[in-house]
C-alpha cells in the first residue's frame, strides 16, 4: 500500500556517479541519521545492476559463508522536523536500463503526489577551501537554473542516471533540479563536510524543508582549520590558495565560473592527505 503523503519533496542520491569529497553521500547520511525514514518501494536490482561492476558483499565467519548482501536500490519516506513528507530515493546508480527507471520513478514519485524533484551531487573545482562552497544546477528550465545557479555554464558532459530522472520529470511536466556543489580539486578524495552543508541548505531553501544541517557545519569548520593549518605551513601551499581566491573572486565578480585549474593539485592533495593522517595519529611535527 502506498503511504498517503502531502506534496512531498523527493531527493535523489545514487550512489555511482561522481561525488566530489562525498558531498552528496554525507548529506544523505545526515538525512538518514535525524530522519527516521521508512520504505516505500524496493527497485529489481537483477534487473538493473550489472553484479560484475557492483559485486555483492559476503559475510564470512571463521571460513563460513553466512549470508550475502546485495546491491539495492530504495524509495524511502520520511518527515522533517516540522512534519513536511519527504521522498528519499538511494542505493546503487544503476548499470541498465536507465529510460525505463527513469519512468519507473517519476511515475511513482507523481502517483504518490510529489511536485519537486531534488538531485544532489558534488564535482571537483579549481577553487580554494577558503571561500565558501559554491553550487552550480541543472534544471527543467530556465527559470530554476536562474533562480538558484551560482555558477553557470553551456557545455556537453557524461551523465548520470540523475539525469535521466531530471529529463523524464521535464517530459512530464515535473520540477526537477540538480544541485552540485564546487569541492577543492586538492580535497576531492576525502570527506568535505562544507559541500554536504551546501547541498542539505539548499535542500531545505528551496523545498522549504527543515533538516539538521547543524553537525555538517561544525564539522566543516574543523576541517577548514585543519586545512588553513596545513596550508600555513608552506609557502607553495599558500601561493596556490591565494591564486585560487584571486581566480574565484574575479570570476564571482564577473559571473562566471572560476578560471582554469591551478597546476600541481595533485601534489597538493597528497600534502593533504599525509597532514591530515598525521593529525588523526596525533603528530604535530611535519
Amino acid at each position: 500500500d502506498q503511504p498517503e503523503l502531502v506534496d512531498p519533496v523527493l531527493v535523489v542520491c545514487l550512489d555511482g556517479w561522481i561525488d566530489a569529497g562525498l558531498g552528496a553521500a554525507g548529506a544523505l547520511a545526515q538525512v538518514l541519521e535525524t530522519v527516521g525514514t521508512e520504505l516505500v518501494a524496493r527497485f529489481d536490482t537483477e534487473e538493473l545492476v550489472d553484479h560484475r561492476s557492483r559485486r555483492p558483499v559476503m559475510h564470512l565467519v571463521e571460513g563460513v559463508n553466512t549470508g550475502l548482501t546485495w546491491p539495492s536500490i530504495e524509495l524511502r519516506h520520511g518527515q522533517d522536523s516540522g512534519g513536511r513528507d519527504l521522498l528519499v530515493l538511494v542505493g546503487a546508480e544503476p548499470d541498465l536500463r536507465w529510460r525505463g527507471f527513469a519512468r519507473d520513478v517519476v511515475d511513482l514519485v507523481k502517483d504518490l503526489g510529489a511536485g519537486l524533484v531534488l538531485g544532489i551531487g558534488a564535482y571537483p573545482a579549481p577553487v580554494p577551501h577558503t571561500r565558501p562552497a559554491r553550487l552550480a544546477v541543472t534544471a527543467t528550465s530556465s527559470e530554476w537554473a536562474d533562480r538558484l545557479a551560482e555558477v553557470r555554464a553551456t557545455l556537453d558532459v557524461p551523465a548520470g542516471a540523475e539525469a535521466a530522472i531530471e529529463r523524464r520529470c521535464a517530459e512530464v511536466g515535473l520540477p526537477a533540479v540538480g544541485l552540485w556543489a564546487q569541492v577543492p580539486h586538492y580535497v576531492m578524495t576525502m570527506a568535505y563536510p562544507a559541500a554536504s552543508a551546501l547541498l542539505l541548505d539548499n535542500v531545505n531553501r528551496i523545498a522549504s524543508l527543515d533538516l539538521d544541517t547543524g553537525p555538517l557545519h561544525e564539522a566543516a569548520a574543523n576541517l577548514r582549520t585543519r586545512l588553513d593549518a596545513l596550508v600555513a605551513d608552506n609557502e607553495e601551499h599558500v601561493e596556490m590558495v591565494r591564486l585560487l581566491e584571486e581566480s574565484v573572486d574575479a570570476a564571482a565578480a564577473a559571473g562566471t565560473g572560476p578560471g582554469p585549474a591551478i597546476p600541481s593539485g595533485d601534489q597538493l592533495a597528497a600534502e593533504f592527505q599525509r597532514f591530515l593522517r598525521r593529525v588523526d595519529r596525533g603528530e604535530t611535527e611535519p
